[in-house]
């Protein structure tokens, strides 16, 4: 997700960050055309085959649906005809909390480069929310996975920490989403489960049944396509701005301005397009203890939706 440094550079911050990361592409606002069927929301590159995120023939698509299969946390009910719910914040009456996301994003065809020295990943920020006790959820696509198995394995296996599905190639589920390549309606629930598979295989043992579209970018046909994995699809109410950034303190006003009770912040998990969030998240997390919040993960505030409804 990155935008400008404002309401750009959260939103774009999701899908530039990926395709294009490294320079900023020209951000444009955040496109959801979907309605958020859930009222507590309110609101794919293979280096082989970049062009078929999901192919039938390659080893890591998912053979054994159950192997693929996310474990079971708290979820929002499916939507009219079964569309995948949308979870955008939790309640804001239930206490001060908030949930830090990290997307790890990696697109599919992104492997040249990061044989190339480039980092898609950040083990420094992943240090600090350890030093700091931060629960928070990490949205990862699978190809990041299977890039650096023995980052997502920790991640996964920690229990500070909760693993959810960012697709496994990071292709946009629409088209016109900050450039990002498209993966055809056909291969949409494909790629979400070849993810939990990747994550499967890494030794990631339970992946969330938690889902964020690349770069943020849905429409009704994304969440039908999607609808029968059981998923709710989680987006966010603060953009970090942390995309492209070079201004951790500007990055810390961006989150600390915009939480409110039950907020779910998005910051990305990638050296190369995110290179300050380390910086900031050190300071945004004293900050926010001193108001009152208390971190949780993203099932947490799912949890307490279900529980208020």
């Amino acid at each position: 997700m990155i935008i400008p440094v404002r309401r750009l550079a959260a939103v774009c911050a999701l899908g530039a960050a990926l395709a294009a990361c490294g320079t900023s592409p020209a951000p444009r606002a955040a496109r959801p055309s979907a309605p958020a069927p859930s009222s507590a929301s309110a609101s794919p590159s293979d280096p082989a085959s970049p062009s078929d995120p999901a192919s039938p023939s390659d080893p890591a698509s998912p053979s054994d649906p159950a192997s693929a299969e996310p474990s079971r946390a708290p979820t929002l009910a499916p939507g009219p005809a079964g569309l995948t719910p949308v979870f955008k914040n939790g309640p804001r009456t239930l206490g001060k909390t908030v949930a830090l996301t990290f997307d790890a994003d990696m697109t599919a065809d992104q492997g040249p480069r990061a044989a190339g020295g480039e980092h898609f990943d950040n083990p420094g920020l992943i240090s600090a929310l350890r030093g700091l006790k931060v629960p928070s959820t990490v949205f990862m696509t699978g190809r990041w996975a299977e890039e650096y198995p023995a980052e997502a394995r920790s991640i996964g296996r920690d229990p500070l920490f909760e693993v959810a599905n960012h697709s496994y190639s990071h292709y946009a589920f629409t088209d016109d989403c900050y450039g990002l390549p498209t993966v055809s309606e056909d291969r949409m629930r494909a790629d979400v489960e070849r993810a939990y598979t990747a994550f499967r295989t890494v030794g990631v043992p339970d992946a969330m049944p938690y889902f964020r579209f690349p770069g943020g970018c849905y429409d009704q046909r994304a969440l039908r396509a999607v609808g029968g994995l059981g998923v709710t699809a989680v987006q966010w109410d603060v953009v970090s701005g942390d995309a492209f950034a070079t201004d951790a303190d500007a990055v810390a006003r961006e989150v600390l301005d915009g939480v409110r009770p039950g907020s779910v912040v998005v910051m990305h998990c990638t050296r190369s397009a995110a290179p300050v969030t380390e910086r900031a998240v050190r300071a945004i997390v004293p900050e926010l203890r001193r108001r009152g919040y208390r971190f949780v993960k993203v099932s947490e505030l799912i949890g307490a939706v279900r529980a208020s409804s």
